[in-house]
């Protein structure tokens, strides 16, 4: 288990010791093709690490359309603004492959945030990096389509 954590870019630069910590409060997950993980403004559960297979991230438009924002490949993660925010999920995910995940539940990373103060820190800045890098992506896509219009 320890290995395979070391794999997910959120830990990637954690310590045997850190890694340690987290294998013990990380949960597996398995999804089927076509299972949902979770709904859009169902309660979030924690901060989803996909393992292997790959996840559709979703939203309803107010047309009733599916529009797919993000497919998650192997190493990523997401899950994580709707603990940030303490908020409901605002998204759906759905295997389009079978997939396995990986779990840290919301009252498991708050326990670390209480407990481990490093450790919490160094995934809050690793996560708010990842969303600096996603901004910016957004931002260059949005420019992009406004200077072509």
């Amino acid at each position: 288990m320890i290995q395979a954590l070391k794999q997910q870019s959120l830990f990637s630069d954690i310590d045997s010791e850190g890694l340690e910590k987290l294998s013990k409060i990380v949960e597996k997950l398995s999804l089927k093709k076509g299972e949902q993980l979770f709904k859009e403004k169902d309660d979030t559960r924690g901060v989803f690490l996909l393992h292997s297979g790959k996840v559709e991230i979703s939203r309803v438009t107010a047309d009733g359309w599916r529009q797919t924002l993000t497919v998650v490949t192997p190493g990523d993660f997401f899950g994580e603004l709707s603990i940030l925010e303490r908020r409901h999920h605002v998204a759906s995910a759905v295997a389009v492959e079978d997939a396995e995940l990986f779990l840290i539940p919301k009252e498991e990373f708050d326990r670390l945030m209480e407990q481990d103060t490093k450790l919490a820190c160094y995934i809050l800045k690793k996560i708010a990096m990842e969303m600096s890098k996603k901004l910016r992506r957004t931002t260059d896509k949005f420019l992009s389509a406004l200077i072509s219009y």
